[in-house]
């Protein structure tokens, strides 16, 4: 530490610049605290305000389920793919790795399983240990319209209540019975009831007819639901759809990132119990729909760090010039 004679009165104090006041832009989040504003630009990018983020939390109620019998043979060599993980507090524990340095939203209802009322959910993580593993947000299930609905909308309130205390952004996942119709009117009911109770995001499905809707009428940030699994380039349209209409991400499983195919043997060229995984192809287009075209790849991540492709993208879907 400097002696006191040794300290200089300060002379650059920018008399003739006002000190600015820097916002958050993310949607409806501009008025939340320092350190939730601060986890919520580790999951959305500050520059575009999107983020992709790669969901493997489906075993808290499938159980090892095609595709996640293994997580680190399976999905550990994603994680460079995505801007966010999404999984379960055991599967952080256990199989991703502390270094891979790369924020998290925690699944934080469960109690229920595929033999049972999916809506059944309890909160399953407290926000001690959220803290205590360094995650970025956690997320509950919200079931409007279900057997329990009332239930699993109180798992959102004592949620957001702990978040606040804590600074923990909180998403908000619609689920969907068999029942229920999947149309933009559910959604925008589904999505805006949990914004209502303090919910800092938002995860629901896109649907084709009135999207926009749902993304105009909800104050918070959309992130859509991969679904069902689709063709690749049906994939990619309805994410730059959902994207053009107002969403600000995605949430995809693992069907949508790079694809699993056999390793060969070096020798023999035969298929070995080993699996190698390749980058995601994206989708080729061929401009004017001509053989010997110029060809395009897009990636999802490219709807995070290269917004401006997606004019680019539509126009060579349509063929125009």
């Amino acid at each position: 530490m400097a002696d006191l004679d040794d300290i200089k009165e300060g002379k650059d104090f920018g008399l003739d610049r006002p000190q600015q006041n820097v916002l958050y832009g993310l949607k409806g989040c501009g008025s939340l605290e320092w350190g939730m504003q601060s986890r919520l630009a580790r999951i959305f990018n500050p520059q575009s305000n999107r983020t992709v983020m790669l969901a493997f939390d489906h075993g808290y109620f499938q159980g090892p389920t095609t595709g996640l019998e293994r997580i680190d043979l399976s999905i550990a060599p994603l994680f460079d793919e995505t801007d966010v993980l999404m999984c379960t507090r055991g599967i952080l524990r256990s199989t991703v790795p502390a270094a891979t340095n790369k924020p998290v939203v925690l699944r934080a209802s469960g109690g229920n399983s595929i033999l049972s009322e999916l809506s059944n959910e309890c909160v399953a993580v407290t926000m001690e240990d959220a803290l205590r593993l360094n995650v970025c947000a956690v997320a509950a299930q919200v079931y409007i319209g279900s057997e329990y609905e009332h239930q699993s909308i109180g798992n959102i309130i004592k949620l957001v209540d702990a978040g606040n205390r804590y600074g923990m952004p909180v998403l908000a996942v619609t689920g969907v019975g068999k029942e229920m119709t999947r149309d933009a009117r559910y959604f925008s009911l589904a999505s805006r009831i949990a914004a209502e109770m303090g919910a800092q995001f938002v995860k629901t499905y896109f649907v084709e007819e009135g999207f926009e809707k749902v993304t105009a009428s909800c104050p918070v940030p959309i992130v859509i639901a991969g679904g069902k699994k689709l063709p690749e380039q049906e994939a990619l349209e309805m994410c730059w759809r959902a994207i053009d209409q107002g969403a600000s991400g995605v949430d995809m499983g693992p069907q949508y990132f790079p694809v699993q195919r056999a390793a060969r043997d070096a020798e023999g060229g035969e298929e070995s119990g080993a699996r190698e995984y390749e980058r995601p192809r994206g989708v080729s287009v061929l401009a004017g729909g001509e053989a010997g075209g110029a060809e395009m790849n897009v990636t999802l991540v490219e709807i995070n760090i290269k917004p401006e492709r997606v004019n680019e993208f539509l126009r060579r879907l349509s063929h125009e010039p």
